[in-house]
């Protein structure tokens, strides 16, 4: 069962990926080019680079449009920012602006039509 929380701006911009998710106390979800709807996880992996050690991608779990609730695919970006740290690494990627966010996830979708043609 949900329950509305009410947005506390103090925590963040909410124009930000990261922001979003302080304020709203939720991830933030968008609709891609392909009509399906995708929620978004921050997510830090090691880069295997001296310079830049941690990156930070972004997950985006596409949910089933018909019939149950449920996860009915993912994309995940290449690494869209970086850090000498996880933490580092997390607070540049939640910085991103929204709209460059969808851009993101555009492309994604884009990429994976050309890939399955």
């Amino acid at each position: 069962m949900s329950r509305f929380l009410p947005p506390d701006h103090a925590k963040g911009d909410e124009r930000t990926i990261g922001g979003y998710a302080a304020v709203h106390a939720r991830p933030a979800a968008f609709e891609g080019k392909d009509g399906a709807s995708y929620s978004v996880e921050l997510m830090v992996d090691a880069t295997g680079e001296a310079e830049r050690p941690f990156g930070g991608f972004i997950l985006f779990v596409q949910w089933k449009r018909y019939g149950a609730q449920g996860v009915d695919g993912h994309l995940e970006s290449e690494f869209l920012a970086w850090g000498a740290s996880r933490d580092e690494a997390l607070a540049a990627l939640g910085a991103m602006a929204l709209p460059a966010v969808q851009r993101v996830l555009d492309d994604l979708i884009r990429q994976r039509r050309e890939a399955e043609r």
